[in-house]
């Protein structure tokens, strides 16, 4: 008898790994796509000069915390509605859900679109050249309509992601990176329009995928079931859609905002352009690596809500595990293949090369926390704990992970490599406790609560 259920229990996991993988794979794709976006864009006007170089990358920078990072954060929001509806055949509501939070995210986009005006006149506050800040302001006014082109995107790729329908995101972010690529090059060299081609290019690509997947949502037979008109029903989710995702976003944002301020607090060293060169790398690196464990995080995400929605919280659990399994494996293997090139692919400089090999034990160690804590807030906002992961996220890179970071950085004399120690050991506190929370979460009555909040109507 223990023999036949051990067999059950096996079976169970592998196929509930094949499910994960099969969504992970592409998602992992897409994120990565995605993501080169903003990456193109600062390769191009990298050869325009070193002026040109350092407004975009304090402008990339600025705007992704302000306002990109903000919209993606309140979209997840979207993982628990739409997935838990999708799991419990509540289907008409995806559509629902998806127009409250294109409403929503559009109404955040005025105000952000203020700060990103008055740009020129904050960041020289912060100590910042005039010149430089004039660049980037011009820049973040050239990127405004890609943030309202985000604010319908990202709620569109939330849909679809529910569903498990990558492929489409998958097909359709290699094609808007490859026209990107080819509008970016044309705007920035052979129409002379310097960074603010890159940034006119970034919000066309960005519609280019919005105009695409909302074809798809209208018109693919996938979707059939899951479409619905905009209606008063919209409106009336608001407040719904709101109560998740306000946590949501502060949950993203507030890991964010503490790695910018983690690169700001290295110009404050002796040898800054040493120090915030090399920050910079290691965050570069960190964030590049973290769109794959991204998409093992919205994989989870998926399976966790789909199964709570169907009421099925021990298929839930074990969609928690299977997740994790893949995700440690990648890590491992992309961390072993990685450790010698790291610095020589960003830097001709041996001093930034040795640099980058001392900090690399401790870039390691962060990567794999990162890994776990992705998968981890997948779950969280599978299950709608999304306040839970805001108070986490507090604790542990505020109380935690800043106030250590300066202390070793700066009582300790230790500079880049304290700074980001603290960063390492407030993403330790994070996994640790979102991990205790998913070891002891009931989870029957986290099926009943998704039951709940699926039937509710406002």
């Amino acid at each position: 008898m223990a023999e036949t259920e051990e067999k059950r229990c096996s079976g169970g996991y592998v196929k509930e790994l094949k499910k994960v993988s099969y969504i992970a794979a592409p998602m992992v794709t897409v994120s990565v796509l995605q993501y080169l976006l903003q990456v193109v864009s600062v390769v191009m006007v990298g050869h325009l000069g070193q002026l040109v170089l350092s407004s975009v990358a304090i402008a990339t920078s600025l705007t992704n915390v302000t306002g990109f990072s903000l919209l993606s954060g309140m979209a997840g929001g979207l993982e628990t509605l739409c997935g838990q509806a999708y799991g419990a055949q509540q289907y008409q509501k995806l559509g629902i859900y998806t127009y409250s939070a294109m409403i929503s995210l559009l109404l955040v986009c005025p105000p952000v679109c203020v700060l990103w005006i008055f740009m020129d006149k904050l960041l020289p506050v912060v100590g910042q050249d005039p010149l430089i800040s004039h660049e980037a302001r011009n820049y973040a006014i050239w990127l405004i309509p890609a943030l309202f082109g985000s604010a319908i995107l990202k709620p569109l790729t939330r849909y679809l992601q529910t569903q498990s329908l990558i492929l489409p995101m998958m097909l359709t972010s290699l094609s808007t990176l490859c026209f990107h690529t080819v509008l970016c090059w044309t705007l920035v060299f052979k129409f002379d329009l310097g960074s603010i081609g890159a940034a006119i290019a970034y919000g066309l690509s960005t519609w280019l995928n919005v105009l695409v997947l909302g074809l798809y949502m209208s018109y693919s037979s996938a979707c059939e079931k899951t479409r619905a008109s905009l209606s008063r029903d919209a409106l009336l989710g608001l407040g719904q859609f709101f109560r998740l995702a306000v946590p949501s976003a502060v949950m993203v944002c507030l890991k964010w905002w503490s790695m910018e301020l983690l690169t700001l607090s290295s110009g404050l060293l002796s040898n800054p352009q040493l120090e915030t060169s090399v920050l910079s790398i290691c965050l570069t690196i960190s964030t590049l690596h973290f769109t794959v464990p991204y998409g093992f995080g919205a994989a989870s995400s998926i399976r966790v809500s789909n199964e709570l929605g169907a009421g099925n919280p021990r298929s839930a659990r074990v969609a928690v595990g299977a997740a994790m399994a893949i995700e440690a494996v990648i890590v491992s293997a992309s961390l072993f293949c990685s450790r010698n090139v790291l610095g020589l692919a960003y830097s001709n400089d041996r001093q930034i090369q040795h640099y980058i090999a001392v900090m690399t034990p401790f870039l390691c160690l962060s990567i794999i926390t990162d890994s776990l804590q992705a998968v981890l807030s997948g779950v969280a906002r599978g299950c709608g704990w999304q306040h839970i992961g805001a108070y986490i996220n507090l604790g542990a890179f505020y109380l935690v992970g800043l106030p250590v970071g300066a202390l070793l950085g700066f009582v300790a004399h230790l500079r880049g490599k304290g700074l980001w120690i603290g960063i390492v050991a407030g993403s330790i506190v994070q996994s640790t406790l979102l991990s205790l929370i998913s070891v002891f979460t009931d989870w029957e009555k986290q099926a009943t609560k998704a039951k709940e909040r699926v039937l509710v109507r406002k």
